[in-house]
């Protein structure tokens, strides 16, 4: 008896004989049709438990000699990857875009204008991080009481007062600036200039763009060309002005009365997004780094910025983000749309070659001869022999070995030594053995069956 291909019919000859090449004899197709024999008593064939499943898979003849084969189109993990591999490689492409745009883009807000907390392209957290780098200590405040109590904790060293062009002033507080021992820097034309910076004021405006320094100012020399201009400004003597527009200064300084006080028509160059251009970031941190402390004066913050830290984690999230999020959502189900197929019946298709079960048995016969895998062939024979029998006995599934072998010798008398060793004994040693074995189990399956 010689193991079958899996998923084939076998062929065999008269149990227990066998050709002298170890191979069941098999009868020769005739009429263009696989060979089939007799059903014994038992109507089971020991052969197929050699493949999975112990099933017969031959398949019933059309007329004409053609066999119809069925090739099922169900989807695998390949065709899945190679048909949605394009729909993914696009998702990830808007996801990139929509990602990039929001980074560069910043939170979309309109942001705090020189805000030293503020990260937009408006904000100067970027001028805070530098003066911070080159060892500066720099101070937020959003009112002149914090800037005066900080000025004067600075000590000798002195501190730099950096006004913000968005901060609210009324005449005291201007005045007390004024009068602050420190070095006052004003970001962009304001009311209370003339209190803040006496003799200088605006003059008429200038387009912002980047201009030399033209002027003896040492921050100015180091730093080189800026982003300067917005409003042209008046230098009295003895101040410097620099970075001209048509012949006017747009930055003014004076040194008195051991403090400077410096005005720049327009602060964009502070700013986050103007900072990396041409020498901005030298100007800034030159203007106002110039004492070991910096206290940035800031608007104070509304009620909605107030309440701010009971946000939740969704109100953090920059609006920009929310947009491309649903951007990415619409897209997807587009490309879903798109990209969808419909399953229809399966098709019934002709094998483009019909091989013969004769041939597969054999094939797989000389494989097994050739391994020496006699006890695999063994254990599905066995296995193939006590899935039937079983039930035949009365018996549940997963019945022990003692309980079914008892059963078969009371129900064939069959000496249960003999049965035991059949079923549950070493595998044989040799192909004669194998053979034996497989004539053994058949003559008690016919005799469970005969009972």
């Amino acid at each position: 008896m010689t193991p079958a291909a899996p998923g084939q019919p076998e062929q065999t000859g008269q149990p227990g004989l066998a050709s002298p090449g170890g191979v069941p004899e098999t009868a020769a197709p005739t009429g263009g049709q696989d060979s089939a024999r007799e059903p014994r008593s038992g109507g089971q064939d020991l052969v197929r438990d050699l493949r999975p499943g112990g099933q017969n898979s031959a398949r019933e003849p059309r007329p004409g000699g053609q066999d119809l084969a069925t090739t099922s189109v169900s989807p695998t993990a390949g065709s899945l990857w190679r048909g949605g591999r394009g729909v993914l490689l696009v998702a990830l492409l808007v996801v990139a875009v929509a990602v990039t745009g929001v980074l560069l883009g910043g939170s979309g807000g309109p942001g705090r204008t020189l805000d030293p907390a503020d990260t937009s392209l408006s904000g100067g957290k970027g001028l805070a991080r530098l003066l911070q780098a080159r060892g500066v200590r720099v101070e937020r405040v959003t009112s002149v009481a914090e800037a005066a109590a900080l000025v004067g904790r600075a000590g000798p060293a002195g501190s730099t007062v950096l006004v913000s062009p968005t901060v609210p002033l009324d005449e005291d507080e201007a005045e007390r600036l004024a009068d602050l021992p420190a070095d006052l820097l004003v970001a962009g034309v304001r009311a209370r200039l003339d209190v803040l910076a006496p003799g200088v004021a605006p003059v008429r405006e200038a387009r912002a763009r980047s201009r030399e320094p033209r002027c003896g100012l040492p921050a100015a020399e180091r730093a080189g060309s800026a982003y300067t201009g917005g409003v042209v400004l008046t230098a009295p003597p003895p101040s410097i002005g620099c970075y001209p527009a048509d012949g006017a200064p747009t930055l003014v300084s004076h040194s008195g009365a051991g403090r400077t006080v410096t005005v720049v028509g327009d602060g964009q160059f502070m700013t986050n997004l103007r900072l990396a251009e041409d020498g901005n970031a030298a100007l800034a941190t030159n203007l106002a780094g110039g004492r070991p402390t910096l206290v940035w004066l800031t608007p104070p913050e509304n009620g909605a910025q107030a309440g701010g830290g009971k946000a939740g984690l969704y109100g953090l999230v920059p609006a920009g983000v929310k947009w491309a999020v649903a951007q990415l959502i619409v897209a997807v189900l587009l490309l879903a749309l798109w990209r969808g197929r419909r399953l229809g019946p399966v098709v019934a298709e002709r094998l483009p070659v019909v091989v013969r079960a004769a041939e597969t048995v054999e094939g797989r016969a000389r494989l097994y001869r050739a391994r020496r895998s006699r006890d695999r062939a063994a254990a599905a024979l066995r296995a193939g022999f006590t899935d039937r029998v079983t039930p035949r006995l009365g018996l549940p599934a997963g019945t022990g070995p003692d309980a079914l072998v008892n059963a078969i010798a009371e129900r064939t008398g069959q000496a249960a030594s003999h049965v035991g060793a059949a079923l549950y004994g070493p595998p044989p040693v040799d192909e004669a053995g194998l053979v034996a074995l497989a004539g053994y189990l058949d003559i008690v399956e016919r005799q469970v069956g005969k009972s």
